[in-house]
């Protein structure tokens, strides 16, 4: 099965040659077509034409009329099947579109649709996801499924979008279209949009071993877009990015069916013990186990590593959170007395040696000082170097550990996830 076309949209603070530069970047990582729409730019703001000779061209009508030179240098023009005046687009051009208020049931979804397209005309479908579960992720793939049926196979693709619909647009993607993504940074064209480097990762795997039946991998976090996992793990792997208020424990049930394993990071870890019934304080990873997740917490391993690799009995860690919970397991084993200090509990300047960790993305208390203090650093790429740097500046000497960590842990994730049933 070939896997859908990746979309990348134009973001709208882009114009003239930045928007030519965006779309060659967009193609060297994996992009296909580029979507410009009405809503985002005016007319004279982007070379259509230009654009077309870096990327298949979709432009889409938004609220205000296509101009006719981006409808002649398109491949595809979108057009609202209940806004738009008429369907109209050259012949092989159309791109039929309905944005659903709501989630709708596949019977209400399949009567939009009782419309006459052209020959050939694509369609897209997208709804709201609603409140996640297992019977609403059934509803969207019968939708898709009948969609399908009735326009054919290689003519639907059916969105949804919401602050946790990450996963779930994942799974309806291979059987889609068109599937639209992110480039990555803080602006994406829909709430829920997955990475393109996940999804070009995910295509070439196809390609090389087809499409498998084991389901997917994928790691649950905040602030995890510089998340190595997917580099290093088996395909297709997600960044499931979402925030720290999301129904975690009703995203992971609803997903049973369709993922055989995640990664948990912060701010979940706790939160997902407790859901899962574990004996642990925190975990890091899940496992199927045919109808329910069994957890597991191969930071373990990590926080051995880096215990060994500091070399002190005596180890202050600043922050209490999940990652704590490893480091409690393991240090009497390594014969290390471990201290832990809550944000409250920090004052005057901290000597010798300690382990940072909160996430980058939680400012440390102002009171943090350090006097010649050995500091290991566990998370890893631009995260890691942030906390290094501020660090230094309250006097300390960061040890960057967060990849000995994390391949550590890593490598048996990926032995238990081979167990998945």
């Amino acid at each position: 099965m070939m896997s859908a076309r990746r979309v990348v949209t134009l973001p709208p603070s882009l114009r003239g040659p930045e928007a030519l530069r965006f779309a060659t970047d967009a193609r060297s990582r994996g992009a296909e077509v580029l979507e410009v729409r009405t809503d985002l730019h005016p007319a004279d703001a982007v070379d259509a034409a230009a654009l077309s000779r870096i990327l298949d061209l979709l432009v889409s009508e938004r609220g205000t009329p296509l101009p006719p030179a981006w409808v002649a240098a398109a491949r595809w023009v979108d057009r609202d099947v209940v806004h738009a005046g008429e369907l109209d687009a050259p012949a092989g051009k159309l791109l039929a579109s309905h944005h659903a208020e709501r989630p709708l049931s596949s019977e209400e979804a399949l009567r939009l649709w009782d419309v006459a397209l052209p020959p050939g005309a694509l369609v897209k479908h997208v709804e709201p996801l609603g409140n996640v579960s297992r019977e609403r992720i059934s509803v969207l793939l019968e939708t898709q499924a009948r969609l399908r049926a009735r326009f054919g196979d290689g003519r639907v693709t059916l969105l949804t979008m919401s602050a946790e619909a990450l996963p779930v647009r994942a799974v309806l993607a291979r059987r889609n279209v068109l599937d639209y993504v992110a480039l990555g940074g803080d602006w994406k064209a829909a709430p829920g949009q997955r990475l393109l480097a996940d999804a070009a990762r995910e295509a070439r795997a196809l390609t090389a071993r087809g499409e498998g039946s084991l389901g997917r991998l994928g790691i649950l976090g905040t602030s995890i877009e510089h998340s190595r996992s997917p580099r290093i793990h088996l395909q297709p792997f997600d960044r499931i990015d979402i925030p720290e208020d999301s129904s975690v424990e009703s995203l992971v049930d609803a997903l049973l069916p369709h993922y055989r394993g995640f990664a948990v990071t912060s701010p979940f870890k706790l939160r997902l013990a407790r859901h899962t019934g574990s004996p642990l304080d925190a975990i890091n990873t899940l496992v199927r186990r045919r109808d329910r997740w069994e957890s597991f917490n191969t930071d373990t391993a990590g926080a051995r590593t880096v215990l060994e690799r500091l070399g002190a009995r005596d180890v202050f860690v600043l922050g209490d959170g999940g990652t704590g919970a490893a480091l409690r397991l393991v240090g009497p084993e390594v014969g290390c007395q471990l201290r832990f200090l809550r944000r409250a509990e920090i004052s005057g300047s901290l000597s010798g040696s300690g382990i940072w960790t909160w996430p980058d993305r939680i400012p440390p208390p102002d009171t943090l000082r350090f006097e010649g203090a050995r500091i290991a650093v566990i998370a890893y790429g631009a995260p890691a170097r942030r906390i290094a740097a501020e660090i230094t500046r309250r006097g300390g000497t960061p040890l960057l550990l967060g990849a000995a960590w994390f391949i550590a842990q890593a490598r048996q994730q990926r032995t238990l996830w081979e167990t998945a049933s």
